[in-house]
C-alpha cells in the first residue's frame, strides 16, 4: 500500500516537474532568440531595406528609376484616365460615409 502511494506520488511529481521544465525551456528559448543577434542574411536584408528607404526619401520616389520608368508611369496614368475618367490618379481617393 505504501509502495503504491509512493509510486503514485512520484508519477504526480514527475509530471509536475516535466511541465515545469517544458515551460522554462520554452521561455528561455524565446528570450535567447530575442537576445542574440540576427542571422547575417537577415541583417544584410534589413540593412538593404533601410538603405533603400533613405535613398527613396532623398530621391523623392523610386531609386535608380530611369526615363523609361517615368515614361511607363505616364502612359499607364493616361490609359487609366481614359478608362476611368478625369481626376488625380496618384492620390488615394477620399471616402465619405453618411
Amino acid at each position: 500500500m505504501i509502495l503504491h502511494q509512493i509510486l503514485r506520488l512520484s508519477s504526480i511529481f514527475r509530471s509536475a516537474v516535466s511541465i515545469h521544465l517544458r515551460r522554462n525551456i520554452g521561455l528561455s528559448a524565446v528570450v535567447f532568440n530575442k537576445a542574440k543577434d540576427l542571422d547575417p542574411v537577415q541583417k544584410l536584408f534589413l540593412d538593404k531595406i533601410r538603405e533603400y528607404n533613405t535613398k527613396s526619401k532623398q530621391a523623392g520616389g523610386p531609386v535608380d528609376a530611369g526615363p523609361e520608368f517615368q515614361k511607363d508611369i505616364n502612359e499607364s496614368l493616361a490609359r487609366l484616365q481614359r478608362v476611368y475618367g478625369e481626376g488625380d490618379l496618384t492620390k488615394f481617393p477620399e471616402f465619405k460615409f453618411e
